[in-house]
């Protein structure tokens, strides 16, 4: 353990890796961006991640491709493959990256999950994680025979019940069931293994779990929610948080209030972990990295992007709008029907009415056109600058209890943190903040948290 000049231990960070999904953060049209659903991209991110010794590598999924309009919105889709398939294939290629899923709860079922997880937790040695999410929208649930879609306060009772189900599922195995002695034939030494029986509101199941206890336990579980509920929910269950909180005094005030949950469950702050996203454009100098920052922003917001992006909060085809004009004259079309059926941001948009005035507001305020306005309110970049100036930022944030760590989200695929991991990464080892070589081999012993 490092200290500070003052005598305060210095925490260590937490690095993960965020394989991009459909975003638009994520720039496909780049020269140096290559296919999001080829194998071969998915490994040299992972091998990147894990030779700058990540903590894990985290994919994200969505169960349904984005529409607009009712078509596919081509800007940014990028195909969505089985998370499971993905990150057991990497667990061959990987040998100490943990391996992190984001795996709904609206629509599958706790049994299938748990199996999944735990045979992953095995293949892996010990490096499973689960992101688990709710679903909002019915647009994503006519995929499934369930469909439909359940109020916020149900899906966090369902998400809650059906992790706490799987934990159920793991723990029918305590870890000394298998003997296999061959001298006695003895392969179990409790025929009982694996039992289990759960009913609730939920979920009515009964039977027997078919995978032994796996490497551990159970695999980390990762939440996402920013709402009450989602921050309770992590405070009660999760074992680290993924935050869109990632700068000072947003960072802080995030951290201190899911920390500040922890007691009420009896538990301690070092078993959670906050973990923000960041994206990142690094340069020779500060200089050179904001001249670098100002393209990516061009090419993540294109004209027809800038466009797609009115349309969400206007409601309208604006198919004929010009993004290098003044934003729209007349006001958003307010109604359940909406041209972007289950994009985040729309939900977002409480108020679209006020969003739009606030926005014209900042336009005129800056003399933007419509495509420099989206670029303003959809920025990006977390940390521009230097090698030495975004190690220093991140060391600062984490240091000052803005966060644990970060989840790095590159704008290109699958090169895009080769960088980072050649030059800021060193300069956190250097610093004693981030370690040099791996010393445990599971995703837990990664993360400093207690084995369930």
């Amino acid at each position: 353990m490092t200290v500070s000049p003052e005598g305060k231990p210095r925490k260590q960070i937490h690095l993960a890796a965020h394989f991009p999904g459909v975003n638009n953060t994520t720039v496909w049209s780049d020269p140096a961006a290559g296919s999001h659903i080829d194998f071969r991209s998915f490994v040299h991110l992972a091998q990147t991640a894990e030779r700058a010794k990540f903590d894990l590598f985290f994919l994200a999924e969505g169960l349904r491709l984005r529409e607009q309009g009712g078509q596919i919105y081509d800007l940014d889709v990028v195909g969505r493959p089985d998370t499971f398939t993905v990150l057991a294939a990497l667990a061959a290629v990987t040998d100490r990256l943990g391996l992190a899923g984001t795996i709904n709860s609206t629509f599958n079922e706790p049994y299938e999950v748990a199996r999944q997880f735990a045979s992953l937790d095995h293949l892996s040695a010990g490096r499973a994680a689960w992101n688990v999410v709710t679903s909002w929208d019915a647009f994503t649930g006519e995929n499934f025979r369930r469909g439909g879609f359940l109020p916020q306060e149900q899906r966090y009772s369902r998400a809650e019940t059906f992790l706490r189900t799987t934990w159920e599922l793991f723990d029918s195995w305590k870890g000394d069931e298998v003997v296999a002695d061959k001298d006695t034939g003895t392969f179990l030494s409790d025929p009982a293994a694996g039992t289990f029986a759960h009913r609730s509101e939920h979920f009515d199941i009964s039977g027997r779990f078919t995978v032994p206890r796996s490497p551990q336990g159970r695999p980390v579980i990762l939440q996402a929610g920013d709402s009450d509920e989602g921050r309770e929910f992590a405070a009660a269950t999760a074992d680290a948080i993924f935050s869109r909180h990632g700068t000072l005094e947003a960072g802080q005030a995030f951290y201190a209030d899911v920390k500040g949950r922890l007691a009420k469950y009896g538990r301690q702050d070092h078993q959670l972990k906050v973990l923000p996203a960041a994206t990142f454009v690094l340069g020779d100098t500060d200089a050179d990295a904001a001249e670098k920052a100002d393209v990516v922003r061009k090419q993540q917001v294109s004209p027809a992007t800038a466009i797609k992006f009115l349309e969400q909060l206007w409601n309208t085809d604006l198919s004929t709008h010009d993004p290098d004009g003044p934003l729209p004259a007349f006001d958003p079309v307010v109604g359940e029907n909406t041209v972007a059926k289950g994009r985040a941001s729309v939900r977002m948009h409480r108020d679209p009415v006020a969003t739009a005035h606030e926005w014209r507001a900042l336009a005129e305020a800056k003399g933007l056109t419509s495509r420099e306005l989206i670029i303003e309110v959809t920025g990006r970049q977390n940390f521009i600058g230097s090698a030495e100036t975004i190690a220093t930022r991140i060391n600062d944030l984490v240091q000052a209890d803005a966060s644990d760590g970060f989840i790095l989200v590159p704008h290109v695929t699958p090169g895009g943190l080769d960088e980072f991991a050649d030059t800021v990464v060193p300069l956190l080892q250097e610093r004693g903040v981030f370690r040099a070589e791996y010393t445990g081999t599971t995703l837990r012993e990664h993360l400093g948290l207690d084995q369930p």
